[in-house]
């Protein structure tokens, strides 16, 4: 069944070709539909479209439904084309005619688009409950290892002393970074498209502001053009934010594989988060962490992905909008996946003590030599020239300052600041 068929049913392979993998995907979306369904079935009895016990009805198969999807219960057979001519035909099958009221004054198009909005609101607030699970984890273990030092690289050489509490919550902070980019897609999908039908409103007088109440959104897409050019943008902004942190991930995974290294040897996880070799029997792999990787350096080209499908169509619905649903969806459950594991694998972590005295990190404390010289009033050219020229005729010998105030930048106050910002930007919807 086609909610668009009307003699003549099409080819089968044009048929296969052009529902794609909507069904599957639209198991994601189906209790959203339903959702709107009902807002639209009180607003059509608000009208008085609808009787009183017209939309009880309604209401109450389609709650059924709702149930049913939330419960990952709801089926769409080979026999429909999507989650929308599911639902209009178990309505029609339940009530009859009413049923096939459900669809008045609106269109697929706008179903799918508030649907999606539904869905990318919810998912959203999973993404920042999520991130905000891993910075709580970040800053405690900032907060246990602040005085446990590592030494930091530029170019990928040995440059200063860090430390495993400025790297835990180096990676915390820019997560409110990241926070602020999902709230600007949450507030993007936060405007109900519903009543824009095919893109060009409705003849019938609906009221947009009491389905934008009853579906909890923040406000409406006014203008029902804008509404229909949402679809393709709404699922690139939130792509947009998922990229930004997936780089945070991606980033601190590469540093956990590396650390792990023999050669570095910095932090290390029990057996059970590790894999090991067909032929090699001393292997501990950071595979989780090589996979988390993988599927954040992917994430980050779905907004490009999204964009190359939506560049140049003009305005007005295009088939091709349908092929950005799939990726999104997938996306976010891969970036769920992600946070979810770390966050479980990263309570594990073993950090190795007392690294920096190892003599190949003697040169890590130069500058606070070079700088102790220069709070003694050489002038700062003359104390870098004189501390490299000692470390080329082997006369430098590392003074182990280890209350560095670079460091002690991560105190109480500091990490207290940084648990305010990411307060203020998870409540920034």
């Amino acid at each position: 069944m086609k909610l668009w068929q009307k003699n003549q049913a099409p080819h089968e392979k044009i048929d296969h070709f052009t529902v794609g993998k909507d069904r599957e995907y639209d198991l994601h979306l189906a209790a959203y539909d339903c959702q709107a369904s009902i807002a639209h079935a009180q607003m059509l009895g608000q009208i008085e479209i609808l009787t009183n016990e017209e939309v009880e009805q309604l209401t109450t198969v389609l709650n059924g439904l709702k149930d049913e999807a939330e419960k990952g219960e709801f089926v769409i057979e080979p026999d429909f084309e999507d989650m929308h001519s599911k639902i209009e035909f178990v309505l029609t099958e339940k009530l009859g005619d009413l049923g096939k009221k459900i669809h008045t004054a609106r269109s697929r198009n706008d179903q799918v688009l508030v649907a999606l909005h539904l869905y990318l609101k919810k998912e959203i607030e999973t993404l920042k409950g999520l991130t905000h699970n891993f910075f709580k984890l970040l800053m405690d273990l900032a907060k246990q290892h602040k005085k446990h030092l590592l030494p930091g690289y530029t170019h990928l050489q040995v440059a200063m002393p860090s430390s495993f509490g400025l790297w835990f919550s180096a990676y915390a902070e820019i997560l409110v970074d990241d926070m602020m980019l999902l709230n600007g897609a949450y507030q993007t999908v936060d405007q109900n498209p519903l009543g824009s039908a095919a893109g060009f409103g409705s003849s019938f007088p609906i009221d947009r502001k009491s389905t934008t109440k009853s579906m909890g959104f923040g406000d409406l897409k006014y203008n029902v053009i804008a509404a229909q050019m949402c679809r393709g943008k709404a699922e690139k902004t939130t792509a947009t934010a998922m990229a930004s942190l997936a780089a945070t991930l991606s980033k601190l995974a590469m540093d956990i594989c590396l650390y792990m290294g023999q050669e570095h040897n910095f932090v290390s996880f029990p057996e059970a988060l590790t894999t090991g070799s067909s032929i090699m029997p001393h292997k501990k792999n950071p595979d989780v962490f090589e996979l988390i990787r993988g599927k954040c350096n992917l994430l980050q080209g779905l907004p490009n992905q999204l964009t190359l499908l939506m560049t140049n169509l003009p305005s007005g619905y295009h088939r091709e909008m349908q092929l950005a649903k799939g990726p999104i969806i997938e996306a976010i459950e891969d970036l769920k996946a992600c946070l979810d594991l770390f966050t479980f694998s990263l309570k594990e972590i073993q950090i190795r003590e007392n690294i920096l005295d190892n003599p190949k990190y003697q040169y890590v404390f130069s500058v606070d030599t070079l700088n102790e010289w220069v709070k003694e009033g050489m002038p700062f050219r003359e104390a870098y020239q004189k501390m490299g020229a000692d470390i080329e005729n082997g006369n430098y010998i590392p003074k182990k300052n280890l209350d560095h105030t670079h460091l002690g930048s991560l105190g109480r106050l500091a990490l207290d600041a940084i648990k305010q910002k990411m307060e203020k930007a998870i409540g920034g919807n």
